[in-house]
């Protein structure tokens, strides 16, 4: 499989409302962003599937949808895949629930995570945090470009970075290794130019 450069992630949080969510994510799909992952920390599952639906049906074929952590609510909203982190299920059990076609993505944070996830039916991983991010609750120690580094030593797995990725600084953390940047806050403001930004930048 072959990963776009831009990943976009999508917090209901950084948003005052649904219609709000939905119309940046409209924003992005027409920057050219094709993989954007629905990233709900808080929400409960009926508010969180009927977001879900809603991209689904407005976005259109051209983009790629991941859930993250709930493979049951992937399903329900008819998404692409999932995504999950150290603390959720297995990559196994959730491979089981969503089958083979359905892109699987892994986070880790250093070298022992990323190797165990490299075991895995897991389609890509992601390393992270690069830089520090305010976007996460009690983030994980920074791994800085050095980590990537390491990270694409140990897999031949497509390579997603996270964490304090703006315009300024992706380009490095893809010389460093990445094969994709996952982009939260510095695609909220012009969601659109901000993606066409990145995409330039990385092309």
């Amino acid at each position: 499989m072959k990963l776009p450069r831009l990943y976009a992630i999508l917090d209901p949080a950084c948003f005052a409302e649904t219609r709000a969510q939905l119309l940046a994510a409209q924003e992005l799909v027409a920057g050219s962003c094709t993989l954007l992952q629905y990233r709900s920390k808080f929400g409960n599952a009926r508010i969180m599937l009927e977001e879900a639906r809603e991209l689904r049906k407005h976005l259109g074929p051209s983009v790629r949808l991941i859930m993250n952590d709930r493979a049951d609510l992937c399903l329900a909203a008819e998404f692409d895949g999932v995504h999950v982190g150290q603390d959720d299920l297995s990559p196994e059990s959730v491979r089981k629930i969503i089958g083979p076609n359905r892109w699987l993505g892994v986070s880790t944070h250093n070298p022992a995570q990323l190797r165990e996830a490299d075991q895995t039916s897991a389609d890509y991983l992601a390393i992270g945090p690069v830089f520090a991010t305010s976007s996460k609750q009690n983030p994980d120690p920074v791994v800085g470009l050095e980590g990537i580094r390491l990270a694409r030593l140990f897999t031949r797995k497509p390579l997603v970075a996270i964490g304090g990725i703006t315009r300024a600084n992706a380009r490095s953390v893809i010389e460093a290794g990445a094969d994709s940047v996952a982009v939260i806050s510095d695609l909220l403001r012009y969601p659109r130019k901000s993606a066409e930004e990145f995409l330039r930048i990385l092309r």
